[in-house]
C-alpha cells in the first residue's frame, strides 16, 4: 500500500549556464572561440547551474528517483486534450519542444512539508525557450476544465487550471487542482526564462497525497525559484 501512494506522488512530481551565445552577425561566439578543452556540453552547462543544498541552507536538494516518475520522456505520454500537454508535461518534470539538454532536481525543507520540483531545459536558437513558454501560456488559458494524461499505467485527472501571479517576473504561473482517493489537492507551476534556458517549477505536497486523508495546497516555494532564478541570471 505504501509503493502505491510512493506511485501516486510520482505521478504529480514534475515532476544552467546558457549555451554558447553568438556575438553580432559574422561574429565568432565566445565558445566557438575558445580552445576545444575548455568548451563544455549543454548537459554540464546545466549541471552546473543547477541548484545544490550549498544554494539553499535549510533544503534537502536531490535528484528525484527514476523509479517513481511519471513517465521517461513525453514521448510516452498521451493526453486527452493534446493542446493540454505542455502542462502535463510541465507538472511531471518532462521537458518541454525540443531542448539541447535538461535536469531535474527536487527541493524540500521538511518531514511532511511541500517539495519544489525544478527542470531546468537548454534550447538552441534562444528563441525557442521563448516560443516553449507561450506554449506553456496558450494551454493555461485553453485547459481551465482540466485534462487527463495517461503514461503507461500511470493516470492522473487534472480538474482544473486557473492561471495565477508568479513569484518572478515574466512567469508564466498556474494552479491546478487534483483528486485522490476523494481528498483535493492543488499544486502550483511556474515557467520563467533566463536567455535560452527555461525554468519549470512545481509544487506539490506529496505527503499529503499518500496520506490521503487531508487536502493540500503546495505553495511556491519563492525561495528556491529565487536562488534558482539569481544562479541563472549570475
Amino acid at each position: 500500500m505504501k509503493r502505491a501512494a510512493l506511485a501516486v506522488v510520482s505521478v504529480l512530481t514534475l515532476t544552467s549556464a546558457l549555451t554558447a551565445c553568438s556575438g553580432g552577425e559574422g561574429r565568432p561566439s565566445a565558445s566557438a572561440s575558445a580552445p576545444k578543452a575548455e568548451q563544455i556540453t549543454p548537459a554540464q552547462r546545466l549541471a552546473k547551474v543547477i541548484l545544490t543544498k550549498d544554494d539553499l541552507p535549510g533544503y534537502n536538494v536531490a535528484e528525484p528517483e527514476a523509479e517513481y516518475a511519471f513517465a521517461k520522456s513525453s514521448d510516452e505520454v498521451t493526453v486527452d486534450r493534446p493542446g493540454c500537454a505542455p502542462l502535463a508535461y510541465a507538472m511531471n518534470q518532462l521537458p518541454l519542444g525540443e531542448p539541447q539538454a535538461d535536469v531535474t532536481r527536487s527541493a524540500g525543507s521538511g518531514y511532511g512539508k511541500a517539495s519544489t520540483y525544478i527542470t531546468l531545459a537548454s534550447y538552441e536558437p534562444a528563441a525557442e525557450a521563448e516560443s516553449v513558454l507561450d506554449e506553456v501560456a496558450k494551454a493555461v488559458a485553453e485547459c481551465g476544465d482540466g485534462f487527463t494524461a495517461k503514461a503507461g499505467k500511470n493516470t492522473t485527472a487534472y480538474d482544473s487550471v486557473t492561471a495565477e501571479k508568479g513569484t518572478a517576473a515574466g512567469a508564466v504561473a498556474f494552479r491546478s487542482t487534483m483528486t485522490f482517493q476523494g481528498v483535493t489537492h492543488t499544486l502550483h507551476t511556474e515557467a520563467v526564462r533566463t536567455g535560452d534556458v527555461l525554468a519549470v517549477y512545481l509544487s506539490v505536497n506529496g505527503f499529503a497525497i499518500a496520506d490521503s486523508t487531508r487536502p493540500s495546497d503546495a505553495k511556491m516555494s519563492a525561495n528556491v525559484v529565487r536562488a534558482q532564478n539569481s544562479k541563472l541570471a549570475a
